[in-house]
């Protein structure tokens, strides 16, 4: 099994330097075909009681149009010496984002993306990372804004025991594979510490049937998970972590709290799954 193509969603009107930089690298690794792609939405006016010329519209429309070209040609400019096979798909769409990029992810093995830097209410530019990973039905790789990890030589499988956590284990596989060590851990209480390594050593044996060697760790919950991540992330020096993402509660917890901002904030990148 390998990712034989990667979706990279850019971002419009700003830098996706840290994005292109990991699929490049990747790509060449594994030997994959790269799409790129890129959405807008005409810009939301709260017409009220002003007035909104059409010429106001079109020119906010041509601005949009002017930042997916810009957003090509920073696609192709990247990965120009990559030796890599590319295509672009872009798209002014009236439809939410997320729907238009999770309906072009039928062709990709992984999408590749970034935080968002924008406002959180300007839907014309950003996608929304939660409803991009419950509606794809493709593992989501999530890079930070700068200074990410690459190559991923250090994995942690951040497991619980779910459906999600172990379709993200099994997307992970083309990285576990070339990874130089992967631990799978599961934060539990004091009482579920016993079943917690249970679990963790039958994922590290299914992974070893991959040819994967694996650590199986149980680490004590004292009551912050995405602490305790954090701290077996930063003993392990990880450049990645694997996650299974959760219902729409929940998933904020993961993607937008504790244990996803933790990851970010120390370059890491993640790869989430629903």
């Amino acid at each position: 099994m390998t990712y034989k193509t990667l979706m990279a969603h850019l971002a419009v009107g700003q830098s996706n330097a840290e994005v292109l930089r990991v699929v490049a690298e990747l790509g060449a690794k594994l030997g994959s075909r790269i799409v790129g792609i890129s959405a807008c939405q005409p810009v939301q006016f709260q017409y009220g009681e002003y007035y909104v010329s059409g010429d106001v519209i079109t020119a906010c429309q041509g601005e949009l149009q002017v930042e997916l070209r810009n957003a090509e040609t920073e696609f192709r400019d990247a990965l120009a010496d990559a030796k890599l096979a590319l295509e672009w798909r872009s798209t002014y769409t009236t439809d939410a984002l997320p729907h238009y990029l999770a309906g072009e992810a039928r062709c990709a093995d992984l999408i590749v993306t970034s935080t968002v830097t924008g406002g959180a209410f300007d839907s014309s530019r950003h996608s929304s990372i939660a409803d991009l990973v419950m509606q794809s039905g493709r593992p989501v790789l999530l890079v930070p804004r700068s200074g990410a990890r690459f190559p991923f030589d250090q994995v942690v499988v951040a497991w619980k025991d779910t459906r999600e956590a172990r379709l993200a284990t099994a997307a992970a596989l083309p990285i576990l594979k070339v990874a130089k060590h992967v631990t799978v851990v599961e934060i539990a209480d004091d009482e579920e510490q016993s079943g917690a390594l249970g679990r963790t050593q039958d994922v590290a044996k299914w992974l070893a049937m991959h040819e994967i060697t694996a650590e199986p760790l149980a680490v004590l919950s004292r009551g912050d998970d995405a602490d305790a991540l954090d701290a077996v992330l930063t003993d392990q020096q990880c450049d990645l972590v694997v996650a299974g993402a959760y219902g729409h509660n929940r998933m904020r917890e993961w993607v937008f709290g504790g244990v996803t901002d933790n990851v970010l904030h120390g370059g890491r990148c993640a790869l989430l799954a629903h």
